[in-house]
């Protein structure tokens, strides 16, 4: 039976309400919801992803990359851009509406009734809509952290996979790389294989002695085992070397920068850690690289480029990926940030490529998280950055297009998917 549309936005902005609790550590709610829909969790073959940044791009590497080799793929990722559905996919189609709304009502008491938080029964819908949906795996992206994140009820991955370790959410994870390594080790597992994407040599060799105390049944680095070289950033499209064994071979994918050419890398990593069948051979890697899309990492629409750094390392990687490329200049950068997070940080790194900041307030952006937008551009002027503080979010919009050769929309999940809906930028279109 179809469900109005006003009801699917009624039951997800009551589902979006319970973000107002905070986060809660621990996993009993989100196995307990999962335990009465059927445990769907404990059938599922599963790549559980975590890490600071470029979970999303090894996330759909995997996808494509399975999608390729002929297999029904779920993927479970976060946040949305646009719209809630963008978060569970199943061979690259959003969850219905309607069954949005109808598992949310039948669960609504329980959910209630557990106090539980809107990442956990996100989680627990994401895992019971793939096992209905029968699909052969899933990928799953951690929300936060990763050894209590609601995604870690899944019992034994295919393969454990941390991309990389940077300082944030510092206020629950801890404030050193090396705390944060640890909470995200969290979901290796024992008898699972452990693959490492990790480029600082010591934290990447804890997180491998933390895999094999945690008793995983392998453990690769990428970057010894597997090695990146000869990365070519050309158009739209980003090509690589990568040798293994003493074979080498190139590759090609359409996510832009040097950053994506070891993200593949990793993702290939974790599908032949898997073994059989999961491992790809070159070709089915070529087909699922050429047909990745991935909205809002360096995403080039006309003039304007789309991307979700929202903390510094995300931003040096956006100025890296800017310098490499000829885009018209001058570059002009809306950007708008959550207050929590290191606003002056990013600045910092994007004022090495940008020409002029348009600084405004992302409309979707919590309200205990805004940032306070005279503070900003009080820290940019004193800086010496050329820049504007536009507080209407469509002025700010049309303000960096009139000023830029290239516009560059970044600051945070909320910041991209606000100018995408308002631009007409269909974040799953290919």
């Amino acid at each position: 039976m179809d469900v109005p549309l006003s009801a699917y936005h009624a039951a997800v902005d009551a589902l979006f309400a319970r973000t107002a609790g905070g986060v809660k550590p621990g996993l009993e709610r989100t196995e307990a919801i999962l335990e009465a829909v059927g445990s769907p969790h404990r059938r599922l073959r599963v790549f559980h992803v975590a890490g600071t940044n470029g979970k999303g791009s090894v996330c759909a590497m995997l996808d494509s990359i399975l999608r390729a080799k002929r297999f029904p793929v779920g993927r479970y990722t976060s946040p949305h851009l646009v719209d809630f559905c963008e978060r569970i996919l199943v061979d690259g189609r959003p969850i219905a509406e309607n069954e949005v709304t109808t598992w949310l009502r039948r669960q609504d008491a329980l959910i209630e009734r557990l106090g539980a938080t809107f990442f956990e029964a996100t989680t627990a819908l994401a895992l019971d809509h793939f096992a209905r949906a029968g699909v052969d795996v899933a990928v799953v992206e951690t929300g936060l952290g990763g050894r209590l994140d609601s995604t870690n009820v899944i019992p034994r991955p295919l393969a454990a996979v941390v991309t990389s370790i940077g300082l944030d959410h510092t206020d629950l994870l801890g404030d050193t790389l090396e705390q944060i390594a640890l909470e995200k080790a969290g979901i290796f597992k024992p008898g699972a294989p452990a693959v490492i994407g990790e480029r600082n040599p010591a934290i990447a060799r804890l997180l491998a002695d933390t895999a094999r105390e945690r008793g995983a049944s392998a453990v690769l680095r990428v970057g010894e085992a597997w090695r990146v070289d000869d990365v070519r950033v050309v158009g739209a499209r980003t090509s690589f070397l990568l040798e293994r064994d003493g074979a080498v071979r190139r590759f090609t994918t359409p996510l832009i920068g040097d950053h994506q050419a070891h993200n593949a890398a990793l993702a290939i990593a974790a599908l032949r850690a898997a073994g059989e069948p999961w491992t790809p051979s070159a070709a089915e890697i070529d087909a699922g690289l050429a047909s990745l899309h991935l909205a809002g990492r360096f995403q080039r629409v006309g003039d304007t480029i789309f991307d979700v750094a929202h903390n510094p390392a995300g931003a040096a990687v956006l100025s890296r990926t800017l310098r490499m490329l000829a885009v018209h200049r001058p570059v002009v950068t809306l950007l708008a940030v959550l207050a929590d997070k290191d606003w002056r940080g990013m600045m910092r790194e994007l004022a090495n490529t940008t020409g002029r900041f348009v600084l405004t307030v992302a409309p979707t952006a919590p309200a205990g998280r805004v940032w306070d937008l005279d503070e900003a551009l009080e820290y940019a002027r004193g800086q010496g950055y050329a820049c504007d503080a536009v507080p209407d979010f469509d002025i700010a919009l049309a303000t960096a297009a009139r000023k830029a050769g290239t516009r560059v929309i970044t600051g945070s999940f909320h910041t991209v998917g606000d100018a995408m809906a308002r631009l007409q930028v269909d974040p799953l279109a290919g």
